[in-house]
């Protein structure tokens, strides 16, 4: 370990103690998307809550088919028309069948559906040219969900599924942490918004693009800003987003010593930033801490947009978790063989861009790997971790690989 720099586990473990997990509210369903549900969910009915019929086709005593043959056909008189959403009570008598569509509840009586394409689709009497079973083409009540039973469990991230799930068990809310609202700030006087000319010297923002699709692609809630190298305006921002957010993330002005480290300085009066040196390349300058009265918390990344991103996935993520009130997310891990060989400062945890061949067990270091350079990144589906210790490794040597999301 370099002299004066501390562990990513040191720095990662003071943002988790840093966070408090949200207080649950009882959410609509819309506005519980993206949340984690703070108690089990438990079915208010059954799914389904009644027999019906899982294809179109006809309800039948499965006893009056059972001799139907493509070349002796079993012909049927049509009793009824059975809609899905038929809230009438009926009942097929033996040696009568009704016509029914996917979802429409069964009729007393019936034991069976014949699929319409076993048929010859009439109207008025119809033609079996194949028997069936009983409880052929029939859900059951319950079958899916019983009434009453644990249908997901406190801690269950509330995606598509799990809302459809609560939705057809007949949950209108749930009672969950929502989707954490960060706000992302992007600070540079030498930032212009992508598509507007640039002045002499200036760049188009990257970062703040990339911090707000990263945190919506992990769940969260985005709200982006871009502000100049001024302290004040900075320090402005900040305090007036800490009380609309549940996470502030900042990316740049926190280099070590440099005068223009607009985000040390706006922050510096505050008791309960930490600012260190993180034994990792890209983004050794890392920040942490609370602000405003609400004292939310906030992480301030290093600028280089490779720096940015790693940091997000080594403290953004986990940081967003713990708001959620689950365990820190760990990427997928796998070991690749080097297609080419590496190198990594002394001292330092490397996080060097690759591309994974996982069929073939190989990983091939990508070139560019300066923490300004983006093309790598975005070519890159995995980083390849090289230990403190390390100075070099030599193609074919196994490596530790870690997935980006």
């Amino acid at each position: 370990m370099t002299s004066g720099m501390d562990p990513v586990e040191t720095h990662l473990a003071e943002v988790l103690a840093t966070i408090r997990p949200l207080r649950p509210a009882r959410l609509a369903l819309q506005a519980a998307e993206g949340g984690v549900l703070a108690e089990p969910a438990t079915a208010a009915g059954s799914l389904p809550p009644f027999d019906n019929s899982s294809m179109d086709g006809y309800a039948v005593h499965a006893s009056d088919v059972a001799a139907a043959t493509a070349d002796a056909p079993v012909t049927l008189p049509v009793a009824d028309q059975i809609p899905a959403g038929d809230s009438r009570t009926l009942t097929v008598a033996p040696g009568t069948c009704a016509r029914i569509m996917t979802g429409a509840p069964m009729p007393g009586g019936a034991d069976a559906v014949v699929p319409v394409e076993w048929t010859s689709g009439g109207t008025a009497q119809v033609q079996f040219y194949q028997s069936v079973t009983k409880d052929y083409a029939i859900r059951r009540r319950g079958d899916d969900v019983a009434a009453g039973s644990e249908v997901l469990p406190a801690g269950t991230r509330l995606g598509p599924p799990q809302i459809a799930l609560l939705a057809a068990t007949g949950h209108a809310s749930a009672l969950a942490r929502a989707a954490p609202r960060v706000a992302v700030i992007g600070t540079g006087t030498e930032l212009s918004e992508p598509g507007s000319p640039l002045p002499r010297g200036g760049i188009w923002d990257s970062n703040s693009y990339m911090l707000a699709a990263a945190v919506r692609q992990a769940g969260g809630v985005a709200a982006r800003h871009r502000i100049d190298d001024e302290p004040g305006t900075v320090l402005a921002m900040i305090e007036r987003q800490s009380a609309a957010a549940d996470l502030l993330i900042t990316s740049g002005g926190v280099s070590m010593g440099g005068e223009h480290d607009v985000v040390k300085a706006a922050l510096s009066g505050h008791a309960a930033m930490t600012f260190r040196k993180v034994a990792m390349q890209p983004g050794m300058p890392q920040g942490v801490g609370v602000v405003g009265a609400q004292r939310t918390p906030i992480l301030t990344l290093p600028g280089n947009p490779v720096s940015t991103y790693v940091s997000f996935c080594l403290f953004g993520l986990p940081a967003l978790d713990a708001l959620l009130g689950l365990p820190p997310r760990r990427l997928p891990r796998a070991r690749a063989a080097l297609t080419a060989p590496v190198r990594s400062p002394e001292g330092k945890r490397s996080y060097l861009r690759g591309r994974l061949d996982a069929a073939a067990g190989t990983v091939t270091p990508l070139t560019g790997q300066g923490s300004h350079q983006l093309g790598a990144l975005a070519m890159a589906n995995v980083l390849i971790v090289v230990p403190e210790p390390v100075v070099s490794m030599e193609a074919g040597e196994a490596a530790d690989v870690m997935s980006l999301p």
